[in-house]
């Protein structure tokens, strides 16, 4: 196959969610749910020493209104210079914010702020631009908010907000898929890359390679980049793998 011909890569970005200091992942996104993978340094120098160009990085402790973990993200994004980083969690207002980008995030997504303050969000990302993505956190077609907790509307009338507002990207998470490793939601992801021509990241239920496979077939379509978490830690398969996959 020919060069002008093959499907541009898929970026994937490996996951570290930190609570209480340390990395976790949660099941469907619930508080109480989570499983304790040590020192988010390390696992974010693995995924830097297997070639990851991209680093997902979510305070969870901020994102449920318990406190942070400043701190240790500062560290985190230090310790992988060179590596680009996407921040979530609890960036709400205008100090959260410039603080995230202050520690050296290259992008913030926001998930809460943009359903719940819209005025603010369509400013932030009228300001910033690139450096903005929405997180769109989906149960069927309604939005969920505040760590999941809380109801934030419907799918589609939001994203048709965020359209208006010049959102550049999507990263779309199907909450009961998260963390369970039961595929990916490709009729979700589909429908949402119907309605912009801005990049969309898929999150959530990536179980396999094939999985992996399968979210390449769809960057023609406007599909961007895969976030890879639970799967990494339960040794599925490495991100050295899932990166060859992914670019193949």
């Amino acid at each position: 196959m020919s060069e002008f011909n093959r499907t541009p890569k898929l970026v994937l970005l490996p996951a570290v969610d930190v609570a209480g200091g340390k990395a976790v992942r949660l099941t469907q996104g619930e508080a109480g749910t989570e499983t304790n993978y040590g020192d988010p340094m390390d696992a974010a120098a693995d995924w830097a020493a297997q070639g990851a160009e991209w680093l997902h990085l979510v305070d969870l402790d901020a994102a449920f209104g318990r406190g942070n973990n400043h701190v240790v993200l500062k560290k985190v994004i230090r310790q992988v210079k060179g590596m680009n980083v996407e921040l979530s969690g609890g960036i709400r207002d205008d100090e959260s914010l410039e603080s995230a980008l202050g520690i050296g995030a290259k992008r913030i997504n926001l998930g809460t702020a943009a359903l719940e303050n819209p005025e603010w969000a369509a400013s932030v990302i009228a300001q910033y631009g690139e450096s903005i993505a929405v997180g769109l956190d989906v149960r069927g077609t309604t939005l969920a908010a505040r760590g999941w907790t809380k109801e934030g509307g419907d799918l589609w009338t939001v994203m048709d907000r965020l359209e208006d507002a010049g959102c550049c990207r999507y990263v779309v998470t199907d909450v009961t898929k998260d963390g369970t490793l039961q595929g990916p939601n490709i009729e979700l992801l589909q429908q949402v890359m119907e309605r912009t021509h801005r990049p969309v990241v898929a999150s959530g239920g990536i179980s396999s390679l094939d999985d992996i496979s399968a979210l390449r077939e769809l960057v023609p379509q406007g599909l961007e980049g895969a976030i890879v978490g639970k799967a990494l830690y339960a040794g599925a398969f490495t991100l050295a793998e899932a990166l060859d996959v992914a670019s193949d």
